[in-house]
């Protein structure tokens, strides 16, 4: 389900500085194109993700913003999960 790749991605995004869309996939168990999908899916959602080309680059939340989850009911939190 992609809603819940979605959310275990922005987690991972606030857990490290950067990731690479093959560190995310190999985390997710995903095709790197489907991490690549996914990232830009963040990107395109308003999630302030971006990404940064070339050698020892990847993707990173812009000023190390964080998303509270704590909002959810806890059927939300149990459908995502």
């Amino acid at each position: 389900m992609r809603a819940d790749r979605l959310v275990a991605t922005l987690l991972l995004l606030q857990r490290r500085k950067q990731v690479t869309a093959s560190e995310v996939a190999l985390e997710l168990e995903v095709s790197e194109r489907t991490a690549r999908r996914d990232l830009e899916a963040l990107s395109v959602a308003g999630v302030p993700v971006y990404s940064m080309p070339g050698r020892g680059g990847g993707w990173r939340l812009l000023g190390g913003a964080r998303t509270d989850l704590s909002g959810l009911t806890a059927s939300e939190a149990r459908a995502l999960f």
